[in-house]
């Protein structure tokens, strides 16, 4: 919009000069000018998409961390019914050390693929107890944990297509010309390990 705004303006201002027999130099300053205020916009927008990808990031966390939070105690109630299962179990909370350490997005990611797929674990191996699977606990953790993936895959779906129209602005001309000036730089999305929209784990029997 900016970038169009820009060309008219530009255009008016030329066409004034001609018709009007401005002095050159007026044209010019006018020129310079209508630049400036173009690159302020230009960076203003640039500042506002960024925000809203710190935003967006930050809910992801967010969720991620909620979701976190309910591990220990459904390790706990694994292992009153099935503590030997010591493999599965030590998964799980390596998953969630590595997500609440994790110092970047890529970190974040990573973190998430691994919790995914021990969470999947866990629960396949639950079915084998059937007192584990009647335990209002448990069925419990299995409704909030269903809940919390619920919410992440909405966060990184919105994070996604904020990232999308940030990294879109950034590569669009004139733009790009000036990212290097602004020190901006794309930004990852959030995928997944896998190309299926990653199962969640199945957490209702």
């Amino acid at each position: 919009m900016y970038n169009v705004l820009f060309l008219i303006i530009l255009g008016i201002l030329l066409i004034v000069g001609f018709l009007n027999y401005l002095s050159w130099n007026l044209v010019i300053l006018g020129i310079i000018v209508i630049f400036v205020i173009w690159l302020v916009l230009i960076y203003n927008q640039l500042i506002q998409y960024s925000q809203r990808v710190k935003e967006a990031e930050s809910d992801i966390e967010v969720q991620l961390k909620r979701r976190a939070d309910l591990i220990p105690n459904l390790v706990e109630t694994v292992k009153a019914y099935a503590g030997h299962e010591r493999e599965v179990l030590e998964k799980v909370t390596e998953a969630r050390s590595a997500l609440l350490n994790a110092q970047s997005l890529k970190d974040e990611i990573e973190a998430d693929n691994m919790i995914t797929s021990a969470l999947k674990t866990l629960f396949a191996v639950a079915e084998n107890y059937p007192d584990l699977k009647a335990n209002q606990n448990f069925l419990e953790l299995q409704r909030e944990l269903r809940d919390a993936e619920d919410k992440i895959m909405a966060s990184r779906r919105f994070y996604n297509s904020v990232v999308m129209e940030y990294n879109s602005f950034l590569q669009s001309f004139p733009t790009n010309i000036f990212v290097k000036l602004f020190n901006f730089k794309p930004v990852e999305y959030f995928e997944l390990e896998n190309v299926e929209e990653k199962e969640v784990p199945k957490v209702q029997f």
